[in-house]
């Protein structure tokens, strides 16, 4: 059964750039679209982008384009999410979250991660 363990992230100064990897386990993600999320304080869960990762098919936010970088590693293992130019609105808690490429629905979670951003 597929399971998805979250890095990085931590507490980093506004205009850094950052780095989160989710690692699959127990199977690889091929024929998974894996995707990420946040969720700010007091705020609903917001989609970041997601990428189909045997494929390297990428869908973005609309809103959170150019500053948000998703991408795999070769071997299918590891999805990541780079953070550009962060701002302290983009500190939340980041989820990564995987369907099978058929499914609508995300119903495999990382335990997520925080992500702070200080100005």
């Amino acid at each position: 059964q597929l399971q998805l363990v979250q890095s990085g992230g931590g507490l980093v100064q506004a205009g850094a750039s950052l780095r989160l990897s989710c690692g699959s386990s127990g199977r690889t993600f091929t024929n998974y679209v894996v995707g990420w999320f946040r969720q700010a304080p007091g705020k609903e869960r917001e989609f970041v982008g997601a990428i189909r990762a045997n494929v390297a098919h990428i869908e973005s936010s609309d809103t959170l384009k150019g500053r948000f970088t998703i991408s795999r590693d070769k071997a299918g293992n590891t999805v990541y999410l780079r953070v550009d130019d962060l701002k302290p609105e983009d500190t939340a808690v980041y989820y990564c979250a995987a369907r099978f490429f058929s499914q609508s629905e995300y119903t495999i979670w990382g335990q997520g991660t925080q992500v702070t951003v200080s100005s």
